[in-house]
């Protein structure tokens, strides 16, 4: 089986590549992708907002995890757009489907986000 040049590394080295390689998609996901940049925006303002909130901390969590996962799904995303656009910028049915389904993946998310944030705000406030 064919493997890849990238796969050689173990141990320590590997665990530290493995985080310049994290910290290097970041950074081109926020000079890229716009929806990203986005969404790293509401992520700074909600989590200040959560943070200052009179709620349990248990509740703090839910309400930044939510946002967290919404920028994971977005980054999974754009991963699936960034192959789908490698492998050929010819439309296809197959190549709409990846990336309507990694779309439709961040909009659950972005649901999901939403409906914490609601439960929590009218739990604490009505």
């Amino acid at each position: 089986m064919e493997t890849s040049e990238f796969k050689s590394k173990s141990g320590l080295k590997r665990i530290f590549s493995a985080f310049f390689y994290s910290i290097e998609g970041l950074q081109t996901a926020i000079r890229s992708e716009h929806a990203f940049r986005q969404e790293l925006a509401v992520f700074v303002v909600g989590t200040i907002a959560a943070l200052l909130l009179p709620v349990s901390a248990f509740q703090k969590l839910v309400l930044i995890g939510s946002m967290v996962l919404v920028l994971i799904v977005e980054l999974i995303n754009s991963a699936i757009e960034a192959v789908v656009d490698r492998v050929s910028l010819e439309r296809h049915p197959l190549s709409k489907n990846a990336k309507d389904f990694g779309s439709a993946a961040v909009l659950l998310a972005c649901l999901l986000s939403g409906a914490s944030w609601a439960v929590v705000l009218v739990n604490r406030f009505l």
